[in-house]
């Protein structure tokens, strides 16, 4: 694995950019199997995905976390919030009351003796990214936490007696298939509900594993059809065909 491009992409900028494209990702699956049309396409920023950002900085970058600035209105249907998006030139941004949703989750997860041993401890590293070949095509990606013993990724989850199946519909399963080939560790979820607090911690079993290589093997195979070296098909000739 070439040091300068984990060392590039450590930046978020050329991760999420024009360099990092040249790889595969676990986010390019959803893409490949549901909607190839729209691989590649850039997902418009939003308040799910700030409040999901704000959360991983305050336990993976908390210097990051600094730099965040939230509105102080009840919602997003106010003049003053209007105002300071127009002011600010963003689309979004996140309230005040979002702000301390997500912090709660963080102190709740950082409060449990287990979880806080784990994500803190010494021998850890944060936001590692990694390239590696798999199934024949270039993949990236960037593990939150690199334990000793392990990878640990962190979510958030709306039910976690749910999270077992929800894993596998937001592609979890090809994630842990990924990051354990790119680390060569076994990932493991530590996960904490929103609407409950409650906390679960996650190992993936073969079975699980297993069906993420499947959705890896099926991507792979799109990718190849529409996008590779040599694509066999016209991508904007694609359409659903199935049997009802």
């Amino acid at each position: 694995m070439s040091e300068d491009i984990i060392l590039k992409l450590r930046d978020d900028e050329h991760y999420y950019g024009d360099f990092g494209k040249q790889f595969l990702s676990n986010s390019d699956i959803g893409a490949l199997l549901k909607n190839p049309t729209s691989f590649k396409e850039r997902i418009p920023d939003n308040a799910a995905f700030a409040k999901g950002r704000y959360f991983h900085h305050l336990i993976l970058e908390p210097e990051k976390a600094e730099e965040w600035s939230f509105v102080s209105v009840a919602s997003r249907n106010t003049k003053a919030y209007k105002e300071y998006c127009a002011e600010n030139d963003v689309p979004f941004a996140l309230l005040e009351k979002e702000r301390d949703e997500v912090e709660s989750l963080v102190h709740t997860m950082l409060s449990n003796f287990q979880f806080f041993e784990d994500i803190r401890d010494g021998g850890c590293e944060y936001e590692v990214p990694a390239v590696a070949t798999i199934q024949g095509e270039r993949w990236k990606g960037k593990a939150d936490i690199v334990h000793p013993e392990m990878i640990i990724d962190l979510k958030t989850t709306s039910d976690i007696y749910s999270f077992k199946w929800s894993a596998k519909k937001y592609n979890y399963d090809s994630q842990a298939y990924l990051y354990q080939q790119m680390f060569g560790k076994p990932l493991v979820f530590y996960v904490v509900c929103k609407s409950t607090g409650l906390l679960g911690v996650f190992e993936p079993s073969p079975e699980f594993l297993e069906g993420g290589e499947n959705k890896v093997a099926q991507a792979i195979e799109v990718y190849r059809k529409f996008y590779g070296q040599s694509p066999s098909e016209d991508i904007d000739a694609y359409f659903i065909n199935e049997i009802l």
